[in-house]
């Protein structure tokens, strides 16, 4: 699928992508989500964040007694937004869902396989 002149997948990397998601209204149950921000804002103790470094910078210096490290960067790439993905895109996907799951929790995009025309000798 082209997105604004960018294949994807790209075809430069052949590895799959797994997205996992908690289902709305269970992250109590995200162990990482638990154990990570309330570190985060332990580490914070009421500073004002006024600038994206020093919010990095809070982030990334966030450990704990039991040897969680955080490790942080600050993104400063321009995105486009408003991209819009039509039916004939999606489809062309190779997305794999668990079976018997309805709900897209766990789904993975693995690399299209390159199928090659047959050649006609003339």
């Amino acid at each position: 699928m082209d997105v604004n002149g960018h294949d994807f997948p790209n075809p430069k990397v052949p590895k799959a992508i797994t997205v996992s998601h908690y289902p709305p209204g269970t992250s109590k149950f995200n162990k990482i989500e638990h154990r990570l921000f309330s570190a985060i804002s332990s580490n914070w103790h009421g500073r004002p964040l006024i600038h994206d470094e020093i919010v990095v910078n809070l982030i990334r210096h966030t450990t704990t007694k039991t040897g969680l490290r955080v490790q942080a960067a600050l993104d400063t790439g321009t995105y486009e937004t408003g991209i819009v993905v039509n039916d004939k895109e999606m489809a062309s996907l190779n997305i794999e869902r668990p079976e018997g799951q309805n709900q897209p929790w766990n789904d993975t995009i693995r690399p299209r396989v390159k199928t090659s025309e047959p050649k006609i000798a003339c």
